[in-house]
């Protein structure tokens, strides 16, 4: 059985900040490489304090509730948020429905109804704080302009590629940061859910409204795979375990009547290799840790999930982690937490640090017992 979080770790680890989110990510460590830090800061934000982006809104409508993307602090050693945003950049009636980090540390890409923007980071140290701010980029994206809302978008692994997937069922895929155009497809899909690069780069993972998963082989922009459901599946997101360079896996979240599953596919062969069920309720967010060791899943109903990629056990449970259903999740660079992100304007990061098994420390026990045992034996003139 996972582990469930107290009430007291519930409210240190969740704010709320006034703008329902869509988005969330951890900042990488080489967003400060512009900024004046020793060895002790940057070795306190890898391991201590650690910067998370939220982004979201409330659309272009009178509803008084701000576009825009938040910066916060995460304290590992408190395991808390900060109360306030470090920093907080408006994007006028533009919604950044879905973003994307760069993962050099490079800025953020921000999907908007009609176009797709790119921010760059501000990093500045007094005293002993270091403040990490958005500013919008003078480099516009042309490629991306007018182009309609991108349900999906996403970098590669080092940072080379980015991919979009649209409402209107459009896949583009480009070299980065040149834009040269590798992928424009005006029919991958209905509309695009879900995309993600395999680590190598090679290909491309794409999950539609409705029909199978469709693999993409980036250097002849062809269909190199297609996974088909199986019964009443209906596939949601998509991503590899990002270290199995040697045998890479492919993870599918997917809604059938019973409830939310996590299909695991071979990605050489594309073979299918299981499917486990993990919750009643559908799932509207799911991540996989860079170290390849953790997944998670956010449910429509607020509750976060942490499995074990090895046997898809539940490692921790979050009941009603938001009060409103999850929009994203994201685990840190070094899969020590994980942050997610709800319509209900709250930001959690729940950490997934390894859970001692009862059974170890009963093992300990015995064999002290047994010790004590024997010595009391032998002193006692019991045992020759």
């Amino acid at each position: 059985m996972g582990k469930k979080n107290n009430d007291a770790e519930l409210m240190a680890n969740c704010k709320k900040y006034g703008v329902p989110f869509y988005g969330a990510s951890f900042v990488p460590q080489t967003a400060f490489r512009s900024c004046d830090t020793n060895e002790k800061d940057k070795n306190e934000i890898e391991n201590e304090k650690k910067f998370v982006i939220f982004g979201g809104g409330g659309g272009e409508g009178r509803s008084g509730i701000p576009n825009a993307l938040v910066v916060t602090q995460f304290d590992s050693l408190s395991n808390s948020l900060s109360d306030q945003p470090v920093s907080k950049l408006g994007t006028d009636t533009d919604l950044p429905y879905r973003m994307a980090v760069h993962p050099g540390g490079e800025g953020v890409i921000c999907s908007l109804p009609k176009s797709c923007r790119w921010f760059e980071w501000e990093t500045t140290k007094n005293e002993d704080n270091i403040t990490l701010g958005l500013k919008q980029s003078e480099k516009v994206l042309y490629d991306l302009e007018h182009i309609g809302q991108q349900l999906a978008i996403t970098f590669s692994l080092d940072g080379s590629l980015l991919a979009l997937g649209g409402e209107d069922g459009k896949l583009r895929a480009f070299k980065w940061p040149s834009m040269e155009s590798l992928v424009d497809l005006s029919d991958a899909h209905a509309s695009v859910k879900s995309l993600d690069f395999s680590p190598d780069g090679r290909f491309l993972v794409s999950v539609g409204n409705g029909g199978p998963v469709r693999v993409w082989d980036l250097s002849s922009s062809t269909l190199k795979a297609s996974l088909a459901k199986q019964n009443d599946e209906v596939f949601g997101f998509c991503r590899y375990s990002q270290n199995s360079m040697n045998d890479p896996v492919l993870y599918v979240t997917a809604m059938r009547d019973r409830g939310g599953s996590i299909v695991k596919w071979n990605a050489t062969s594309w073979k299918r290799i299981s499917s486990k069920y993990i919750v009643r309720d559908p799932i509207s967010a799911f991540s996989v840790s860079d170290d390849g060791k953790f997944l998670a899943t956010g449910t429509i109903q607020g509750d976060v999930y942490i499995l074990n990629a090895n046997n898809m056990k539940v490692h921790t449970v979050v009941k009603k982690a938001h009060m409103g259903l999850v929009t994203a999740l994201a685990f840190s660079q070094d899969s020590r937490a994980l942050a997610s992100a709800s319509l209900d304007a709250s930001a959690r990061v729940t950490k997934t640090q390894e859970i001692k098994k009862n059974g170890f420390n009963i093992w300990i026990l015995l064999f002290i017992l047994l010790a004590a045992a024997l010595y009391y034996a032998k002193t006692e003139g019991y045992l020759l």
